[in-house]
């Protein structure tokens, strides 16, 4: 077999775990630290910096190919895995993994991961383990068929070879006025996210975040180049919900309200409100759905909270419960499942969005790319992260490379042909 020893080293995610639960109960930022008592389980500190595990594939002809393994920013909430403790992970990782590995065909992308993933004493392993070893399996595939892992992904999914370049969206983190002004003269296709994870970012009534939105949209025409006309995403982490109220038509109300302000933008609404299960997010997402469209509201739901796996996916691919799906990367496991999830908001007319975390690394976020380009998903985000320079150039460039490689290789297959 292919892959003769498996190895571990470990590392940093980009950003940092944050206690969720603890910030929406009103944990004071004091500087780039939170004050107050961690209340979801793990989490010693409200904010604890981010640690990642890579895995690396001793191939044969002694090339090593990694992956890396890490949890999302807000571990632990919304139906999410726990906090990533590197030392078990490594662990599990050394003792039920490896030795998976020692005996799969790391040629057959899909057939690998099947056989190293298997259940763990009746559990699915960790998604993050399923993250990590999912892609440097992928690197493995492209080495020994000596082709890029995007084209592994078309191969093993029957999908045609990409043309069509995927819009990158960015995150500003809490330098918002800043980082809008950076994504704007970068000419970033989808903006700015907000991070809108309290009360005081969101104000009374949401009055602090529509002068937000506001601003944005004229920011962008002050110093944005002519033409330039971004899709405005934020993410307001069930506030609206928390507080205009979970009454469905109210929720309805205040977005189309926001859209109203920006009537010249596409605007995004994600996590609008959190309803404490993934069936009851299913159902009311749905609702709020329907209401938008009874409305004739160009705004757009887009789902992140309560929606983790494939089979969450699946669950508001078929309800229709959002316009746009964030499948968030680490919180899907296996990179297989991530393609898997792209198809399959495609079949039920949903749009598809390979998200992720800005805790991840610059190994994984240019291993999503390839996932993202090779199902044509409908956007991106930039990460790893909260900066937009380091993020947007390493997501952006890794798509132009490959872009630049599967357009060389279409033209070399004409020619022959």
């Amino acid at each position: 077999m292919q892959i003769k020893d498996v190895l571990l080293a470990p590392g940093t995610g980009a950003f940092f775990y944050d206690d969720q639960a603890a910030i929406r109960s009103g944990a004071i930022q004091n500087g780039f630290v939170y004050v107050g008592e961690p209340v979801t389980p793990d989490f010693k500190s409200i904010r604890v910096p981010a640690s990642s595990l890579s895995v690396g594939l001793v191939l044969t002809d002694q090339t090593v190919v990694w992956g890396d393994m890490m949890g999302v920013q807000y571990s632990g909430a919304g139906g999410r895995d726990p906090l990533f403790k590197t030392a078990q992970i490594s662990d599990l990782t050394s003792r039920v993994v490896a030795p998976r590995l020692l005996g799969v065909d790391a040629s057959c992308y899909l057939e690998a991961c099947s056989k190293a993933f298997e259940s763990h004493e009746d559990k699915r392993l960790p998604l993050s383990i399923e993250y990590g070893v999912s892609q440097a399996l992928l690197r493995a595939a492209a080495h020994l068929h000596r082709t890029t892992m995007a084209e592994i992904v078309c191969s093993e999914f029957d999908l045609p070879l990409p043309t069509r370049r995927v819009p990158i969206y960015c995150q500003s983190g809490d330098a918002r006025e800043v980082n809008v002004d950076k994504m704007i003269l970068k000419a970033v296709d989808v903006l700015p996210h907000g991070l809108i994870n309290s009360r005081q970012k969101f104000g009374v009534g949401g009055q602090t975040f529509m002068e937000f939105v506001t601003w944005v949209a004229t920011r962008t025409r002050q110093i944005g180049r002519p033409g330039y006309h971004p899709v405005l995403h934020f993410d307001v982490y069930g506030w609206i919900g928390q507080e205009i109220g979970l009454e469905l038509q109210s929720v309805a109300d205040f977005i189309c309200r926001v859209a109203d302000t920006v009537p010249d933008f596409v605007l995004n609404i994600e996590s609008p409100a959190d309803f404490g299960s993934t069936q009851a997010q299913v159902e009311n997402y749905a609702g709020i759905v329907s209401i938008l469209h009874s409305r004739g509201s160009s705004a757009r739901i887009v789902v992140d909270e309560r929606c983790n796996t494939l089979e969450d996916i699946r669950l508001f691919a078929e309800a229709r419960a959002a316009h746009l799906i964030q499948i968030k990367t680490p919180d899907v496991g296996s990179l297989a499942d991530t393609a898997r999830a792209v198809l399959l908001c495609k079949e039920n007319g949903v749009g598809a969005y390979v998200g992720g975390s800005c805790t991840e690394t610059d190994l994984s976020a240019r291993t999503s790319v390839h996932i993202s380009v090779a199902t044509q998903a409908d956007m991106m985000l930039a990460k790893p992260g909260m900066g937009v320079d380091e993020a947007f150039s390493i997501v952006g460039n890794e798509q132009n490379r490959l872009l630049a490689m599967l357009n060389s290789r279409r033209a070399q297959n004409e020619n022959v042909g």
